[in-house]
Order: structure tokens, then C-alpha cells, then sequence
């Protein structure tokens, strides 16, 4: 092989180096200085010249391994002769094929005319078949074509990247392109033209090999060509034709030549190609770089090669005399330095062809470097900041969050999801958006940066998905704009990006945000959106209504659940104010436990009490496993189911508790360990084993606790059950077994014979409950199915009282018109006890779903008496949009005007209201965020600042005005009762119970003009908030980290404040729009069925005795074992705890206050009260007397009253007909 020097020279074949090389020139020249007839001088000045490099150009060397030319003469015409032989020979040879074809073309046209002719004169005999001839002969020329065809195709399918094979050539033509090219760099170091031996120098071997490789595909290419002359002019086909010849030269010479082989890297245009055919480059702008570089890169090094080749040659008219010897490198500089117009002058051409090509060179150059240089830097500085992919970490989940991505909504999600109250948030979360976040949001990623990483990119780009890694994704959270202008186009924005992620994989998990109901409808409509997988919307004007509307039934609610599924901190303060008790209630949250097998076969009450006097937790729901098989969602969510639901195994118990850790005693909890232990501090994970009790045992326990013996001593359970244990198992596995129908279900077993049981019999086994409709062992072993007799007495087939779900009071559909009250019409009419909604809105405003107001205020729980009836205050054209959801729920009156008018205030009689809410629609389309509250902020002030005398509502009460459509004035009949609290007669503003609705949550600093509250305090650390006069969307970010730890949790805040809206009946929304009427059935009338929200006064009544310095541990109990009441929390007057003789009417909220907490008088208690199936039976006759009218009013409020004990047992059945006749009269009205 060839090695050569660094200042040129190097031998052929044999290996010869330059010094070896310089003895044989001076050989050469001597006897050529021997054999002329010069003088001396001439003689030596030619020996002299021998060392000099300009003689290298015009002699090669010559050794005797390898046979060349022995007086060393260049040969460089030969190499280029052959390309220029290649080029023209084939384009003479195109361009006379397209000649000829021409010719006969234009012949072949003019006979076909006179064929023409004569097939139209002689039509009759050519249709007797007398040309058959002519058509096998253009038969064949068609099969000649379709031959030719098809090579072609196949030619052109080899030389595409449309398949494997055409991908797998087109890379490899590149990469030995790119071999051929560095074979080059590697010979460039050799003389320009030396003597080689093919069989010894292996450079030149492979560079044969590669050449061949190319004639081939040339060859493959030529055939594919649709025209053939622009295929041989175009660059690859000029590249190979001065680089592939020459290769075949040299073999035959026996001789190198570099010529023009550095055209090989023109390919390097191709670049951004391969790599898009390898599925590399994707993006236009990483093409589009990728392009410029190549482009700039091969030009370069082109440009290059010539000025190598014509540097180290010299002018062919100067007898290649004027060389000088550079490296390729040095002309790379060189041409560098030169495009930049730098042009130090340390490397310069001497040639008169290199200067030339310099003048051109530098034209074009200097205007592609001017170019694209900068854009090439632009492409890589715009180059997305944050543009890589995710990489998953082995043993750690990631969740990607997406939507609206800012400081504000990125900062409270963060706040609440890595809230250290939480146990351990092993996730990392990846933010998807398609801007670039600021340097406050940066820097709060920054300060987050184990946890958090941020992408550039959408969610509607697959390409962004895969980045983000959202196949492996724990789940996807989706945010939603809660302030933008248009909430539908929003909930748009969201449904699309939910549709693009279950498009790339449907068995994501997702959560995203909603800002409208109605919406929600279309999330049903993705065939991949399923509700029992984890997939949940978290519709806020759904949440936020709902919290509204429970603050109705018990002032102060919102605040309590809205800081109970937040994560706050425990803020500690010593001094005895408000705050303390407040904030000690603050730092309480929901959890989800399991509960332990200790607690099997116990009721919910008994369970509850152990946990809140022992564990010191307060079970609030458990998760219900229906038996009923048929049922489309056996997992139910009970709130205070009440004592007839045993406890099961592996039952799921929803706590309020301050830790995570604190809910695992229920868990850990062992009878045998934890028995004598009081610190639950100590109650942790015991040694002893606990096998799980099969359903027999369990059976036999709960039996046996019901009734007081040992389980050796109890009888309940005969052979004959234990035989049927297996049959059991099998019907009901894991079902609840209340304790009171035990030894009924066991004789069930005993004397179960349903083919032989006649109907008479069937009818005195239970009455309806052995209808077909219902089994009677599904009916005994689900308590959730067993109306109450009342129920059943009173069920009324012909009138429809409640939805086809029984979730929600229903009427006919009522025309607007017949629900408006003038001003004078609502003055006259006796409103006492009734919620006031103040809404500002008009026909251009964005709807806010007053539906969800309305729904929870409608709930089936409670008596058609005991609906507060709803009177709307504001624009009447905005108000007929939202009516159309509306019509079909009674008691709701219009009253057409403006919140801002005391008249109209004072018209629908505000100071008699048991809660206004004040809401607006106006609230987005305002940019200043201190104002999108005015017009809220300025009702509340004007109702605050309003005066009433005392004399008004006694004249009103007295009055015999009509009452307006669904209004009902009746009450029940057991007057002022035990738990009953007298308020006083409000005649100031300040007194009457006002919720408003912010948008902006520092603008609650203008609600109460005498709190002391900084601008800068966080919303649930304000006096309204805590007081529950204020409430804010932005309270419901934290569900979104709360429903990813637990679906639970968004299930059980939906079920409380919502009244009762399940999946099913969201269906059914989306369906219609509307809820439909239905016929009252066991089924639905079972759905009544299920506990409430109330408050209990404690200065009356029988826990009177525990308001006066009581322990609220002894209410508690006392509450859960007489009513089955849970009471979770407290409603206090702010000044309790000081001694002054006026004390402020403002109460705030304690949760979940400890067994020691001290009463008070005038404490409101928060609690879950059973439905009462009996209240609905005693109803009072109508009466017009101003006490009967206070009586109504009072009873009606959000206080709850107890009834006594006697008055639950018997009521009345007199009544029962002018009950359901003054139902029917009502409904008309």
C-alpha cells in the first residue's frame, strides 16, 4: 500500500517513501541531462531543481514492483477521458434515440391516417374480421410494452424507500457513498497521480468494490428513469460519471489518479433524506436544518476537492510547473476563510485555475455562507428548549398533566399533589404544553426538578404523546381555564384532547376538568371513556353549585368539605381565638382505609363509635357491595347507611383524619391487641394472624352479637343452614347480612321451596316483597332495596312525583310564564323559609347550569314539606336560556329585576330567606381581575347595608295573599319542637345568610368591611371563607390530585353534594337533557332511602343538656346511638369564647373537632341525618294564623328539628288521603 508524507509525495505499489521517490526522479534526470547536449549550467541547475515539489507534478514515481510508465509521465487525460467519453457518448446516444424516435413517430402518425381512412371505407369488410393480422400484431407490440413495463416498475420499486428492500438499497448506496468519500480523505494525503498495483493496495480494492456497487445501481436507476436525458444530467448521475470510470482506468493503468473522486461528496445532499426514510427527522424544522447543513457541508468540501486537485497539479499550459503542495485540510481552511471573507492570506491559490475558481467561488459562496449560516443558527437556537422525551425510571410511576398550563394553576395543583400529608408520592409529573413556560413558572419547576419535568408540545400531536412516554402514564390529568370567556369552546378544547389521548391509547386513565355540565355528555360519546376504569370529569360548575346549594341546608358546608379533600398544614396558634379552633379544623382531610377484620359482622354505628372514641377517626361512608348481581354498579359509595348494614371483609371505610398515617389504625386494629390500649398512637401492625373469617362465621357473629350470647350459647344457626353454607357462598358472596333479619334468612334457607310456595303463601311471606319483580333472599340480603311501609302504603302509581331514578323530586314541565311574579305579587305573597338567588346575567351571557343549583335543593331525601322554596332575582331573558333545565322541578318562582334594587330585595321578602346566594354570569368576560367580582361584591355590600322593620314580616305573615305556583305554605303538624332554635327577627342586613361566589380570591377582602384580613391571605384563611359567606372556584383544584389518589373521594364529594347524581343518570341527561318522570316503584322509592345533610341546634331539645359544657364526644355517641345521627363538625359564633353581652352573629366552622371539645349553647352541630320515612305522613292543615305562618317558616329553616320519641312511633293514618289531595293541588298549581 501507498503511504505518503505529510508535504506530499509517497510511492506506488510498493511501498516506497518520499525519500525514495526524490532518488528516482534524480535518476531520471540525469540521464536525461546526460543525453542532451546542453550546457553545464543547464545541467545543474536542472540537478538542483530536483529537490524542489513543482518537479513531483510533472514526474510520478516508479518503482520496479509496479509496472508503469517508466519515464513517468502523467496520465490524468485518461481518467477524464473516460468520464467525458461516459457522459457524451450517453448523452449522444439519448438525444439520437429521441431523434429517430421522433421521426418515426411523425411517420407512424401520417400511415395511421391513411389506415384510418381506409378502415372508414372499408368498415364492412374489416367487421367481418378481415384484419385479424394486424390485431395479433398489435397484440404482440401491447405484451412487448407491458414487458417493458414491468421491469421498469420493478426497477422503480428497487430504487424507492416505499418498501424494505428500496429502503434497505437507498441507505446502503448512501453509506458506501459516504465510504468512497473517506477512501478519498485517506488518498488525498498521496500524490495527485502515483503507481499502484490493484492486487496489493487495498484502498483501491474496496474502492473497486463500491464502484461496481454503483454501476449497478446506476444501471437500476437508468431503467427506473421516466426520461432518460434529465436522469443523465442530473447531480448523482454527474457524480457517478467522474468518479466510477476512472476507478476502472486505474486498474488498467496500473496508476492513481484523485481526479475528480471528491464529487462523492455531493451525496452528503442526501442526507436529510436517508434519515427521513429511517423515521428519524419528523419535524419540519429538524428537516429543514438537517437540509442546510448537508447542502452547506457538501458544498464546502466539494469546492474543496477541486482546489486540492488543481493546487497540487499546476496549468496544464504552464506544464503543471506552477503546483504547490497542500493537504485537503489546508483547502477546506482555505475555502472557509474564504466564504466568510476573513481571508487571512496564509493559504492562497497559485494556480491561475484555482484563483479563477476563487473569483466564482467566492460569489456564490460568500452569498450561501451570508445565508445560511444565520439561518441555520436561528433553527438551532429556536431548537424547543424543552423539545426532548421522558424517560421512564424503573419502579416509579409518571402522570402527564396537560391543558391550561400557568404559574397559578400549576402552582396550586403542585401545592396540593405533593402535599407532605400524603404518605409517600413516589410520582413523577410531567407537564405537556405547547408554550414555553416564563421565568416564574420555570423557576417554579426548577425548584421542583425531582418531581417535575416540562415538554414543549400538544397533546393533539401523536408524536408529543410518545414523547411524554403516555402509554406507561399512571393517568393524564387535563386542566381546565376556569376564567377564560367562553366556557364551552373550553370544554371543547378538553373533549379534543381527551379524543386525542384515548385515540393513541384507549386504556389511559384520564381526569380532566369541565367547566360546563352539559358538556359532560359529550365525554359519553368516546368509545374508549370508561367511568369504571378510572376515567372521571370533574365538572366545576357542577362541584361548585352543589357546594352552594348544600351552604343552603346547612350554612357553613362548602367551607367544611371544600377544606376537608384540600390538603392544608396544621398552622398553630396559641392564643384562644376563632383561628385556633378553625385552623386545628383546617388541617383535617379525607382518607380511604380498609377496615380490619375486627370489625366484621358489626354495624356501621357500632364500628363508628369505636373508631372515634378508640382510634380517635371519624368514619364518615363506607363502600357497599351490593349482592344484587343484576345491578349496573354493585360498589356503592353509603354515607351513614344507618345500624341495618353489617360491616363485611375488606370493607373500604372513608375517614376524616389530620394524617395518612393516622387511618392505618383502622387497618391495623386488633381486638385481642388493641383491646386495653388507649393511646391509638400505639395501636400499629400486631403479630398475631388474622384469617379471614368465611361467611358462615361471619353470619354466626353478627348473629350472635344481635343477640347478646356466646356463639356456644346462640342457637340461630341449625344444621340444616350450616348445610346450606356452599349454596350461600355462591348467591351472596361477601354480601351484607343485616343482623335483625338473620335468623329469618337462615329459616329462609330451611324452608326455601319456590316451585312448591303458592300464591297465597307467597303473599303472607312478605307481601310485596315476594312479588315477582323482587326475589325475596335478594330483597332480605340488600337493605338498600326495602322500602319503607310507608313507602309501600303510600305508593301512588298514576301521579309521578319523583324522576324515573327516584333520586329527585319531579313535576310536569310548567311554562315560564306561569312561574314569573311581578313585584306587587311577590310582596303579597307570605315568602318565609326560602332560598333567594340572586343571579346577574343577560341574553349574551355564558350559561352557568343553575340546574346543579336547584338539583341538590330537590333531593328525594326529603319530604315534598320540607323543600325550600326557590325564588330566582335577575334578568328575565337570561333566565329563559337556563329554563328549559329548570321546568321540571317544583316550588321555583321568578321574580324578573335586578339584584341591585332593594325593592325588588324586599319584594321577595330577603330578611325571611334562610340563605341568598349571589351568583353571576358575567364574571369572564371582564380582563382586570379585580373587577369580574363587582357586581357580586356590590349585592352583597347593598343586602348587608339594608334596614327591616320587625313589624314587616309579621304584617306580611298575616296577609292573605296567593301563593304562587308550587309554593306550599303548609308545615308539619307537630309545632315547635325539641332541637328547634328560635332566631331572632332580623332588621338589619348584616344578619341575613348570604353565600357569594368569587371568581378572583383576593377580592374577598371587600365582603366584610370589619375583618382584619391581609390582601395576601390565602382564601381559606379569610374570615368569609371560614365562615362560609364566600366561596371560590379555585377550592376545587385540589380535587384533581385527590381523585387521582382515590376515585373514591370525587365519587363521595358528588354523592353529598349533589344530591344524589349518579353515572346512570348522567346518561340519562345526555340523552335527553331533561329528567324524565317516572312511576313510583319499591326500587326507586328505595332510593329515598339515604342520609342528609343538616344542622342540630343544641339549645333545645334532648341534647340540650351537653350544649351547657358538654363533651363533644358525649353528643357524638349520644347523637349516633339514639337517631343514628353522625355529626362531623360544629357551626360556632365567631365571639364564643369571649364574655361580652353583644356578641357578632358570624359563625365559622370547626371540623371534626376531638371527643373533649367543649359545647357551647348556641353551637350549631353539623350532621348525617337517616331519612325519615314517617315525616312525610303528618302533614298539618293549612293554616292562614300569623303563629301557624312563623311556625311554617321556622321549621322549614336549616336547622333541623328532633322530633320526640312518641311522636316517631304512631302517626296518625287520618290524614294519609288529605295528604296525597293537597300533594295533587300543589303539583297543579
Amino acid at each position: 500500500m501507498a503511504n505518503g508524507g505529510g508535504g506530499g509525495g509517497g510511492g506506488g505499489g510498493g511501498g516506497s517513501s518520499l525519500r525514495m521517490s526524490s532518488n528516482i526522479h534524480a535518476n531520471h534526470l540525469s540521464l536525461d541531462a546526460s543525453s542532451s547536449s546542453s550546457s553545464s549550467s543547464s545541467s545543474s541547475s536542472s540537478s538542483s531543481s530536483v529537490h524542489e515539489p513543482k518537479m513531483d507534478a510533472l514526474i510520478i514515481p516508479v518503482t520496479m514492483e509496479v509496472p508503469c510508465d517508466s519515464r513517468g509521465q502523467r496520465m490524468w487525460w485518461a481518467f477524464l477521458a473516460s468520464s467525458m467519453v461516459t457522459f457524451f457518448g450517453g448523452l449522444f446516444i439519448i438525444l439520437l434515440w429521441r431523434t429517430l424516435k421522433y421521426l418515426w413517430t411523425v411517420c407512424c402518425h401520417c400511415g395511421g391516417k391513411t389506415k384510418e381512412a381506409q378502415k372508414i371505407n372499408n368498415g364492412s369488410s374489416q367487421a367481418d374480421g378481415t384484419l385479424k393480422p394486424v390485431d395479433e400484431k398489435e397484440e404482440a407490440v401491447a405484451a412487448e410494452v407491458g414487458w417493458m413495463t414491468s421491469v421498469k416498475d420493478w426497477a422503480g420499486v428497487m430504487i424507492s424507500a416505499q418498501t424494505l428492500t428500496g429502503r434497505v438499497l437507498v441507505v446502503l448506496v448512501f453509506a458506501l457513498s459516504i465510504g468512497a468519500l473517506v477512501i478519498y480523505f485517506i488518498d488525498s494525503s498521496n500524490p495527485i497521480e502515483s503507481c499502484q498495483n490493484f492486487y496489493k493496495d487495498f484502498t483501491l480494492q474496496i474502492d473497486m468494490a463500491f464502484n461496481v456497487f454503483f454501476l449497478l445501481y446506476f444501471g437500476l436507476r437508468f431503467i427506473a428513469a421516466n426520461d432518460k436525458l434529465w436522469f443523465w444530467l442530473e447531480v448523482n448521475s454527474v457524480v457517478d460519471f467522474f468518479t466510477v470510470p476512472p476507478v476502472f482506468v486505474s486498474v488498467y493503468l496500473n496508476r492513481s489518479w484523485l481526479g475528480l473522486r471528491f464529487l462523492r461528496a455531493l451525496r452528503l445532499i442526501q442526507f436529510s433524506e436517508i434519515l427521513q426514510f429511517l423515521n428519524i427527522l419528523k419535524t419540519s424544522n429538524s428537516i429543514k436544518l438537517v437540509n442546510l447543513l448537508s447542502i452547506f457541508i457538501s458544498t464546502w468540501l466539494t469546492a474543496a476537492g477541486f482546489i486540492h486537485l488543481v493546487e497540487n497539479s499546476g496549468d496544464p499550459w504552464e506544464n503543471f510547473q506552477n503546483n504547490q503542495a497542500l493537504t485537503y485540510w489546508e483547502c477546506v481552511y482555505l475555502l472557509m476563510v474564504t466564504m466568510s471573507t476573513v481571508g487571512y492570506g496564509d493559504v492562497y491559490a497559485k494556480t491561475t485555475l484555482g484563483r479563477l475558481f476563487m473569483v466564482f467561488f467566492i460569489l456564490g459562496g460568500l452569498a450561501m455562507f451570508a445565508s445560511y449560516v444565520p439561518e441555520i443558527i436561528e433553527l438551532i437556537g429556536n431548537r424547543k428548549k424543552y423539545g426532548g422525551s421522558y424517560s421512564a425510571v424503573s419502579g416509579r410511576k409518571h402522570i402527564v398533566v396537560c391543558g391550561h398550563i400557568t404559574l397559578e394553576s400549576v402552582s396550586n395543583f403542585l401545592k396540593d399533589f405533593l402535599h407532605k400529608d400524603r404518605d409517600d408520592v413516589n410520582v413523577e409529573i410531567v407537564f405537556l404544553h405547547n408554550i414555553s413556560p416564563n421565568l416564574e413558572l420555570e423557576a417554579l419547576f426548577k425548584r421542583h426538578f425531582t418531581q417535575v419535568e416540562f415538554y414543549q408540545g400538544s397533546v393533539l400531536n401523536p408524536h408529543d404523546l410518545a414523547r411524554v412516554k403516555i402509554e406507561s402514564a399512571d393517568a393524564c390529568l387535563i386542566l381546565a381555564n376556569k376564567y377564560c370567556a367562553d366556557p364551552d369552546a373550553e370544554d371543547a378544547s378538553n373533549i379534543m384532547r381527551v379524543i386525542s389521548i384515548k385515540n393513541y391509547h384507549p386504556k389511559i386513565r384520564i381526569i380532566t376538568q369541565m367547566l360546563q355540565y352539559h358538556n359532560k355528555a359529550h365525554l359519553l360519546n368516546i368509545p374508549s371513556w370508561n367511568w369504571k376504569e378510572g376515567d372521571d370529569a370533574i365538572c366545576l360548575a357542577e362541584l361548585k353549585l352543589g357546594f352552594i346549594a348544600q351552604s343552603c341546608l346547612a350554612q357553613g358546608l362548602s367551607t367544611m368539605l371544600a377544606n376537608l379533600f384540600s390538603m392544608r398544614s396544621f398552622i398553630k396558634i396559641e392564643e384562644d381565638t376563632w383561628q385556633k379552633y378553625y385552623l386545628e379544623g383546617v388541617s383535617n382531610e379525607m382518607y380511604t382505609e380498609y377496615l380490619s377484620s375486627a370489625f366484621v359482622g358489626l354495624s356501621f354505628p357500632t364500628v363508628c363509635e369505636l373508631c372515634f372514641v378508640k382510634l380517635k377517626l371519624l368514619m364518615i361512608a363506607i363502600e357497599y357491595k351490593s349482592a344484587n348481581r343484576e345491578s349496573r354498579s354493585r360498589k356503592r359509595i353509603l354515607i351513614n347507611p344507618g345500624n341495618h348494614l353489617k360491616i363485611q371483609e375488606g370493607t373500604l371505610g372513608f375517614f376524616i383524619a389530620s394524617d395518612a398515617k393516622e387511618v392505618k389504625r383502622a387497618f391495623f386494629y386488633c381486638k385481642a391487641c388493641h383491646d386495653d390500649i388507649t393511646d391509638p398512637k400505639r395501636i400499629k401492625k400486631c403479630g398475631c394472624k388474622r384469617p379471614k373469617m368465611s361467611i358462615y362465621k361471619r353470619m354466626r357473629r353478627a348473629c350472635c352479637f344481635d343477640c347478646g350470647r356466646s356463639e356456644r350459647d346462640c342457637s340461630c344457626m341449625s344444621g340444616r343452614v350450616r348445610a346450606n353454607v356452599d349454596t350461600l357462598e355462591r348467591a351472596f358472596p361477601l354480601s351484607s347480612v343485616s343482623v335483625s333479619d338473620c335468623s329469618t334468612t337462615f329459616h329462609a334457607f330451611e324452608d326455601e321451596q319456590p316451585s312448591t310456595l303458592s300464591p297465597k303463601k307467597k303473599q303472607r311471606n312478605g307481601g310485596m316483597r315476594n312479588s315477582p319483580s323482587s326475589s325475596p333472599k335478594l330483597m332480605r340480603h340488600d337493605p338498600l332495596l326495602i322500602p319503607g311501609n310507608d313507602q309501600i302504603d303510600n305508593m301512588d302509581s298514576n301521579v309521578k312525583k319523583y324522576d324515573s331514578t327516584g333520586m329527585f323530586h319531579w313535576c310536569a314541565p310548567k311554562e315560564i310564564e306561569k312561574v314569573i311574579l311581578t313585584r306587587s305579587e311577590a310582596a303579597m305573597t307570605v315568602l318565609s323559609g326560602h332560598v333567594v338567588v340572586c343571579i346577574f346575567g343577560d341574553v349574551s351571557s355564558a350559561l352557568i347550569g343553575l340546574r346543579n343549583l336547584v338539583m341538590p335543593l330537590r333531593a328525594s331525601n326529603f319530604h315534598y314539606h320540607e323543600l325550600k322554596h326557590i325564588v330566582f332575582v335577575g334578568s328575565i331573558e337570561y333566565l329563559k336560556r337556563e329554563w328549559e333545565t329548570l321546568h321540571n322541578f317544583p316550588k321555583v318562582s321568578i321574580l324578573p329585576g335586578t339584584p341591585l334594587s332593594r325593592a325588588d330585595l324586599r319584594a321577595v321578602n330577603i330578611n325571611l330567606c334562610d340563605m341568598c346566594v349571589i351568583l353571576s354570569a358575567n364574571q369572564n368576560n371582564i380582563d382586570d381581575t379585580s373587577l369580574q367580582d363587582k357586581e357580586c361584591i356590590l349585592a352583597s355590600l347593598n343586602i348587608k347595608s339594608m334596614q327591616f322593620d320587625d313589624s314587616i314580616g309579621v304584617l306580611q305573615a298575616n296577609s292573605q295573599g296567593f301563593t304562587p305556583p308550587g309554593m306550599d305554605r303548609s308545615s308539619p303538624d307537630n309545632s315547635p319542637v325539641h332541637g328547634m332554635l328560635r332566631q331572632p327577627s332580623i332588621t338589619t342586613g348584616v344578619n341575613i345568610p348570604i353565600i357569594t361566589e368569587l371568581v378572583n380570591d383576593t377580592n374577598v377582602q371587600f365582603l366584610d368591611q370589619d375583618d382584619d384580613d391581609d390582601p395576601d391571605t390565602e382564601l381559606y384563611l379569610t374570615q368569609p371563607f371560614a365562615c362560609g359567606t364566600a366561596f371560590a372556584v379555585s377550592v376545587l383544584d385540589s380535587l384533581m390530585s385527590a381523585t387521582y389518589f382515590n376515585d373514591n373521594i370525587l365519587t363521595l364529594i358528588r354523592t353529598l353534594v349533589t344530591g344524589g347524581a349518579t353515572p346512570e343518570l348522567e346518561a340519562l341527561i345526555a340523552e335527553e337533557n331533561a329528567l324524565r318522570g317516572g312511576y313510583s316503584t319499591p326500587q326507586t322509592l328505595a332510593n329515598r332511602d339515604r342520609c342528609r345533610v343538616a344542622q342540630l341546634a343544641l339549645l333545645d331539645g334532648p341534647f340540650a343538656d351537653l350544649g351547657d359544657g358538654g363533651c363533644y364526644g358525649d353528643l357524638f355517641c349520644k347523637a349516633l346511638k339514639t337517631y343514628n345521627m353522625l355529626c362531623f363538625g360544629i357551626y360556632r359564633l365567631r365571639d364564643a369564647h369571649l364574655s361580652t353581652p353583644s356578641q357578632c352573629t358570624k359563625r365559622y366552622v370547626i371540623t371534626n373537632p376531638p371527643y373533649e371539645f367543649e359545647l357551647v349553647p348556641t353551637d350549631l352541630i353539623f350532621c348525617l341525618m337517616q331519612f325519615d320515612h314517617n315525616a312525610g305522613q303528618s302533614r298539618a292543615s293549612l293554616s292562614h294564623s300569623s303563629h301557624s305562618s312563623q311556625s311554617s317558616s321556622k321549621k322549614s329553616s336549616s336547622v333541623h328539628s328532633i322530633p320526640s320519641t312518641a311522636n316517631r312511633q304512631n302517626r296518625p293514618k287520618s290524614r294519609e288521603s288529605r295528604d296525597k289531595q293537597k300533594y295533587v293541588q300543589e303539583e297543579r298549581l
